[in-house]
């Protein structure tokens, strides 16, 4: 049984559907989740990758029905691309996060930056967006990107995670735009909410968000701890402390760690508890 199916669509929650696109990586686990968000007249959040496979399903579970706004979470290229077809086909306004370029040379090639991103409107921390029937709220989560919003569905305590909190595993946080201080407060500040449920990106729905928020800061408080070990024993190159640390990772995904260890270092040296030596990292004095 395919477990995972792509262009089929699923009800994951009420008022929710989802549909996954045909772009699985050991970075995107199975695909990016596209979700539609109400009944006759929806939204579509995160319309994925430019696929023609994918476009062509979504507009056939959405006979019908009229598109008001596309919505995205954040402008990685498995994220936003589709939104401009998408929107030749229906019409719909694109809504959401703010545009961001950056010249990066990033650790995967689907996590660069869609340059070609233009909304028509983008959505304060808190602003709200309405349909028949449904409520969305902008929940800015900077960190994995700065430009990242979830948004929270108001009438059933939903809130779609993107890529800041997903259901399979943890999240880059990749310099130069990715940033860990950034991210363990936007950690932090979901913690502070009421969701019922997380609808990410990436792998299944987050059935315990409270729960998994604290695994998540677990986690990267641990890295932390290994990182500042490493320094202690003198051994300050990254590659040295990924290829230690995450031993047991794929290792197709080591120059993805390498990113998020060098967020943690940069997070320390802010912090006062790390510097730069030249091409390695040392203990402050």
């Amino acid at each position: 049984m395919d477990d995972w199916p792509t262009g089929r669509i699923e009800r994951p929650g009420p008022l929710v559907r989802r549909l996954l696109a045909p772009n699985p990586s050991p970075f995107t686990y199975t695909g990016t989740q596209t979700y539609i968000v109400g009944e006759g007249e929806v939204a579509v959040i995160d319309p994925g990758p430019d696929l023609p496979a994918h476009l062509d399903a979504l507009a056939a579970a959405l006979d019908g029905e009229r598109v008001d706004a596309i919505l995205c979470t954040h402008t990685h290229r498995d994220h936003s691309p589709a939104a401009r077809p998408f929107q030749a086909a229906t019409g719909a306004p694109i809504v959401g996060c703010a545009p961001l370029t950056l010249e990066d040379d990033g650790p995967r090639a689907d996590a660069a930056f869609d340059p070609d991103y233009r909304p028509d409107r983008i959505l304060a921390d808190g602003e709200r967006l309405a349909g028949a029937g449904w409520t969305l709220e902008a929940v800015a989560t900077p960190g994995h990107t700065s430009n990242h919003l979830c948004f929270g569905l108001a009438e059933t305590g939903a809130l779609f995670s993107g890529d800041h909190v997903m259901g399979w595993s943890t999240t880059v946080v990749a310099p130069p735009d990715g940033d860990m201080a950034a991210y363990m407060a936007s950690l932090a500040k979901l913690g502070t909410r009421q969701d019922a449920v997380y609808f990410p990106a990436h792998g299944p729905p987050v059935l315990d968000p409270k729960a998994h928020l604290d695994r998540l800061v677990a986690h990267r408080r641990g890295r932390e701890r290994q990182i500042l070990a490493h320094l202690e024993a003198g051994e300050g190159r990254i590659a040295a402390m990924v290829a230690d640390m995450y031993r047991e990772v794929d290792p197709r995904l080591h120059r993805a760690a390498g990113r998020s260890v060098l967020a943690h270092l940069i997070d320390l040296e802010a912090r006062g508890m790390a510097r730069r030596d030249g091409e390695e990292w040392r203990l402050a004095a």
